[in-house]
């Protein structure tokens, strides 16, 4: 088991109420860590603790109410964490939402408001914790929650796509900077799930489908990922293979070096070819 996951370490996840967040925490006190879990929502929060505890472990476990589209709130996370457990190992960014925006062209505030919890989140976590961190010395990680969204940008959320695009570069920003300093003690990860049966799929959906993973699968395929040193966790699901995201990504790159259309997948123009790619 990597050094930044000994039992007595302790992991900072938000969006931790709930889904692959609540996922990570549970597993991560069964490993023997102390976890502080952040999200909005404080009656959530409370819920999430009483089934931490139920569930067992033997790592502390603690919640924090905080808005990740406010730094000075991620601040005070920061030094919640620091004052109650000493140090921090593990920052899980990890909170996001999805807020349904129209045509690119409409409803400003919804966008900037999407795009200040799921990508300037992330950056808060970053500028407000990774310093500590880095002074510390002490090995680390940072885990940052993406999605194939950013990738491929299917049509429908716009803005979302915009938001997980945006994590998705400065992630690997933030993997090249700890990468140019001698014997940085932190590493840094993009975790892309595929269909994941949370909250945010459950107001939707009452049920979970058979095509979706549990957040427990998530965590799972997460952490042993982050055994191997990936940065890129690509996560499968019960109806998408590796292989086939794998083309997808290719498929939505060769827009570019082909000069197609933007998002050609989802052109009428394109799409026997884009199948016959898929099956080749």
């Amino acid at each position: 088991m990597s050094e930044w996951r000994k039992p007595g370490n302790t992991a900072v996840i938000t969006g931790g109420a709930n889904g692959i967040g609540l996922a990570a925490a549970r597993q991560f006190r069964r490993d023997g860590m102390n976890v502080l879990i952040a999200d909005r929502d404080e009656e959530a929060l409370a819920a999430a603790l009483e089934a931490l505890t139920e569930a067992g472990g033997r790592g502390e476990a603690a919640f924090e109410v905080c808005d990740v589209s406010d730094f000075v709130q991620l601040e005070a996370l920061r030094d919640a964490a620091y004052e109650r457990f000493g140090a921090v190992h593990c920052l899980m960014n990890n909170a996001g939402t999805s807020i349904p925006t129209g045509a690119p062209w409409e409803n400003l505030g919804a966008w900037k408001k999407l795009v200040e919890i799921n990508l300037w989140g992330i950056v808060h976590g970053c500028q407000a914790f990774v310093p500590a961190m880095l002074e510390a010395g002490v090995p680390g990680v940072v885990i940052n929650t993406g999605s194939k969204q950013g990738i491929t940008k299917p049509p429908g959320n716009y803005a979302y796509n915009l938001s997980k695009a945006g994590v998705l570069a400065y992630t690997e920003s933030l993997a090249h900077a700890f990468r140019q300093i001698e014997n940085c003690p932190l590493s840094a990860h993009l975790l892309v799930p595929g269909f994941t049966y949370t909250n945010m799929i459950a107001q939707f959906v009452p049920e979970k489908p058979a095509a979706a993973w549990t957040p427990e699968q998530v965590v799972d395929f997460l952490l042993a990922s982050l055994e191997k040193g990936d940065f890129y966790v690509l996560c499968p699901d019960n109806d998408v293979t590796r292989e086939m995201d794998e083309k997808r990504i290719a498929w939505s790159a060769g827009d570019m070096i082909e000069n197609r259309p933007a998002l050609s997948r989802w052109h009428p123009d394109f799409q026997a070819a884009f199948e016959a790619f898929m099956k080749g």
